[in-house]
């Protein structure tokens, strides 16, 4: 007989596992399935290659599901600056959050640092149940649910079936739903490197005319994690090079402002996208984070965006709960995707004009982002406005995202 449950989440990564923790208490009986293990623990001196720009929305919701300690307990970043300047000429801008009264602009976590501290709190719980390793291998719907079968063969039945399984989601596939976007030409190449000058605790990003490069400040106050988005050809160069060589090509495409790149660890490269699901929701069926929607990483947004849908989800489907409603039914999901949809569809648009704007030679347009990035630096108040909605301070949140602040 097939396990049965109220909610199954495919896809125990930061934002399907934020979800089953928002829902811990709902009194609803989750699964959430898992193909890859997650660390638990690492070596002190090792430092993970996938680093978040962690929000202070985003900060909020962990606080509220009481994960932050764990991830502070791990080890957290906070950068309280940020610097951005154009390759191709003078335009610079510059963020301080003592401008905004708030003890930082965000905080530089580790992927695994996040997953663990998430999965601790779902350990606690009696009402969620960890599947792992295992894979969704095909589903149906019917009027009382959805049944789904494993790639052990195992049967769950749920209310609602939410895909929270990545860019590549398979429980998107299964459904038929259709994504548009488009392929950037572009790899992000990421590290982690020791720098002969202190980060300051600011994140440094320089626009260069294959991609931005950006440095991200960890808790070694001269050691930084690097994002950087260049063309497959120079990915493949810049991962062939030896230590020696990539030291150098870093620095001068950083314009050395930290000084001499003096260390270099292992480097990956992940290709990058944009992409949007026409639909978040279906017959007993949502989507959440990168299975629903993908964004270029030059502000770090991607990670933020599907943390807010958990918390959407997870405020629709309570509150429907609440009012004795079915909380798997279309009216109620449809209600989280007019949340988030437009929300999200913004972000993208802007963060792919900045990426376009950024990217091209054309004299006029390298000309006209130059000065732009001078005016906006020295218009405080739509500067300060641009910040605290990229962190999350504003706009239409989810209740996890707008409680009290606590520094780290």
């Amino acid at each position: 007989m097939a396990a049965r449950y109220d909610i199954v989440i495919i896809g125990a990564g930061m934002v399907g596992a934020t979800l089953a923790c928002a829902l811990r208490d709902s009194g609803l009986r989750l699964a959430i399935v898992e193909a890859h293990p997650a660390p638990r623990s690492w070596p002190a001196d090792s430092v993970d290659l996938r680093v978040c720009a962690i929000s202070a929305a985003s900060q909020r919701i962990f606080q509220a599901l009481d994960a932050w300690p764990g991830m502070v307990a791990r080890g957290v970043s906070p950068f309280r600056e940020m610097h951005v300047w154009d390759a191709a000429g003078r335009g610079e801008i510059h963020f301080d959050s003592a401008e905004l009264a708030q003890p930082s602009l965000g905080h530089i976590i580790e992927n695994r640092v996040i997953q663990a501290a998430l999965l601790e709190r779902l350990d606690e719980a009696e009402s969620v149940e960890l599947i792992c390793p295992a894979a969704i291998e095909h589903f149906r719907c019917a009027e009382e649910g959805v049944r789904l079968t494993l790639s052990d063969g195992a049967e769950l039945h749920a209310a609602l079936l939410v895909g929270a399984d990545g860019g590549a989601s398979r429980v998107r596939a299964l459904a038929g739903i259709a994504t548009r976007g488009w392929s950037y030409g572009q790899q992000a190449v990421v590290g982690v490197v020791r720098t002969q000058q202190p980060h300051r605790r600011t994140a440094w990003q320089r626009f260069l005319p294959e991609g931005p490069l950006a440095f991200l400040p960890l808790a070694d106050g001269h050691s930084s994690s690097i994002v950087w988005s260049t063309t497959p050809e120079r990915a493949e160069a810049l991962q062939a090079m030896s230590e020696t060589d990539f030291r150098a090509a870093l620095g001068e495409a950083f314009d050395h402002r930290l000084g001499a790149v003096l260390a270099a660890g292992p480097r990956r490269a992940f290709p990058l996208r944009l992409q949007h699901s026409v639909r978040y929701v279906g017959e007993r069926l949502a989507l959440v984070g990168d299975a629903a929607h993908m964004i270029h990483p030059l502000a770090g947004q991607g990670v933020n965006l599907g943390l807010l849908d958990a918390a959407a989800l997870a405020e629709v489907i309570i509150a429907a709960r609440q009012q004795g409603r079915d909380f798997a039914a279309r009216p109620a999901l449809r209600r989280y995707e007019r949340w988030r949809k437009g929300d999200n569809l913004i972000t993208m648009a802007v963060m792919d004009g900045f990426k376009r704007l950024f990217g091209t030679d054309l004299a006029p347009l390298r000309l006209a982002r130059n000065v732009g990035l001078g005016l906006a630096d020295r218009a405080t108040p739509l500067k300060n406005r641009l910040i605290r909605h990229a962190m999350g301070l504003e706009g239409d949140l989810p209740a996890l995202a707008r409680g009290p602040l606590f520094a780290c």
